[in-house]
Parts: C-alpha cells; sequence; structure tokens
C-alpha cells in the first residue's frame, strides 16, 4: 500500500510553516523526522491533505539551559538528546530514555517534539518528560502557549494540540541537580516497542525519599505517574522491603512491577 495523495509544502521560515497549518479545510500535518507519520501514511491509517514539512527551518532545534531551564528545540534529533553533554549533566533520564528508542538509524531521524506528539504510550519520550515535569511550547499565528506535558498528552495517539498550532519546544526545569534516577524498560529484541518499562526519579535526604517520581511505560493510554507507589516511598527509608511494596502497588502487569522494581533499585544506588 502507499500514501494517499497529498500536497507537500516545504517552508523555510516559522512563520511560512505557521501559515500552512492554519489553512482553512485542509487537514494538515507538520512533518518532522517521519519515523513515525510516514508509515501511517504508508498504511493510509493517516491521510492529510497537506504535508508541512519542518527541516529546512532555521532555530527549531537546540539544546540550551537557562537559569534552571533546560530548552529543547522540537525539531531537535533524539540521537542529539541522546549524546547532548548539556542532557547528560542536567536531564540525564532524558538522555537514557533517548538511548533506548529503535536503532541507531531511527534516532538520527526522529525529533523529540514528534515523538511527544506521537504520543504513544509504549514510547520512552513521553515518559520521561512526565517523569521530568516537563513543559511544552505550542506556537501558532495566534501566539505562543505553554502547557505541562501531563496536560498535553491527552490519550494514546491523542495531543490538546489545537488546528494550526506546533510545538516548537520542550523545557525542563533542572534547578535541583541531587536527583537520583533510572530508566529500563523490556522487549522481545533490541529495538522494539517496549513491552514494560518504568522511568523513576528520586530525591533523597540521606537514605530517606522526599520525593519519588514513577511512571510505567505501556501501561494505558497515557503516561502517568503512580501516586499510590509514590506515596509508599515518599517520608520514608529506601530499603528493599519498602521497593517492594512501591513495586506490588503499580496498578499493572507483573512486567510492570518488575521493571519498577528494578528502576527503583537502580535510582536508589
Amino acid at each position: 500500500m502507499k500514501a494517499a495523495d497529498f500536497d507537500y509544502e516545504r517552508p523555510r521560515s516559522l512563520a511560512h510553516a505557521l501559515s500552512a497549518l492554519a489553512e482553512p479545510d485542509v487537514e494538515s500535518r507538520p512533518l518532522a523526522g517521519g519515523q513515525s507519520l510516514v508509515p501511517l501514511m504508508a498504511l493510509r491509517l493517516s491521510r492529510p491533505g497537506l504535508l508541512v514539512d519542518l527541516n529546512r527551518i532555521p532555530g527549531l532545534d537546540g539544546i540550551r539551559v537557562d537559569g534552571t531551564t533546560l530548552h529543547i528545540g522540537a525539531m531537535t534529533r533524539q540521537r542529539d538528546v541522546e549524546l547532548s553533554p548539556v542532557v547528560q549533566a542536567h536531564a540525564p533520564l532524558l538522555s537514557r530514555a533517548a538511548a533506548h528508542i529503535g536503532h541507531v538509524t531511527i534516532r538520527n531521524r526522529g525529533t523529540i517534539g514528534g515523538s511527544l506528539a506521537h504520543a504513544d504510550s509504549a514510547a520512552e519520550i513521553p515518559a520521561a518528560a512526565v517523569a521530568l515535569g516537563a513543559e511544552v511550547v505550542l506556537t501558532s499565528e495566534r501566539g505562543e502557549r505553554v502547557l505541562p506535558v501531563t496536560e498535553f498528552l491527552v490519550g494514546h495517539y491523542t495531543t490538546a494540540i489545537e488546528p494550526g498550532e506546533l510545538l516548537t519546544e520542550v523545557r525542563i526545569d533542572v534547578g535541583n541537580p541531587d536527583q537520583h534516577w533510572a530508566f529500563v524498560e523490556f522487549t522481545q529484541r533490541s529495538g522494539d516497542f517496549a513491552l514494560a518499562g518504568a522511568a523513576v526519579r528520586l530525591i533523597l535526604d540521606g537514605n530517606r525519599v522526599t520525593q519519588a517520581v514513577i511512571v510505567p511505560l505501556a501501561a494505558g493510554g497515557v503516561p502517568a505517574r503512580v501516586l499510590a507507589a509514590e506515596q509508599l516511598l515518599e517520608g520514608e527509608i529506601l530499603t528493599p522491603q519498602r521497593i517492594e511494596q512501591a513495586a506490588a502497588a503499580m496498578d499493572h502487569r507483573e512486567l510492570t512491577a518488575v521493571m519498577t522494581r528494578r528502576a527503583l533499585l537502580e535510582a536508589g544506588r
């Protein structure tokens, strides 16, 4: 099967892209890395009337820290997120998550914004973004709006993006560097989609947990924190018994509990 007919634009400015995406009576889709959209189009599960290629637009990629905020342009390639010394220093959980995505050839083309906008509940970037409390910047001809990623991710393959909007940046608060973290996943083969996994972020005072964040992969329609498991850890000494209790509180499959246990043990080292 091949894609249905569509019009194609390759703008060289953000303003041109936003104008094209706002075109009335046309189902338009932005094209970033194309690692998810193109296969869907080939299967005719997605049939946009207009494809707006973002790859020639300057300024939509890049990684920088401003004060206590890590800024990552939406067109930043997943491989760059994985290897960036800035990300490794300020948000290593995100770097580790990116390293689990498919194969290197996929990460060389796929983008952080594209992964978030695709909103696959088994994908690594959305789970890591939730665990890190990230925000996304949505830009349109009407201006910008900023949403917590937990509000942006509405459901499986569903986001809060509105017609004419484009995800242009991801922001992460990196003001508390004293954090322990882990990202683990289980796949049948290297490069496959995760069958289960967990992104964990802990703030410890000695060996006592002051804050816990646990986000499972492939465990529902949207990546979300498991508050019941987190509350079993907060204010408590991180003992093997507490870790077992938190893993048992995961209201998902046994494999998810196993991945959570592994992530907590790794984060607590």
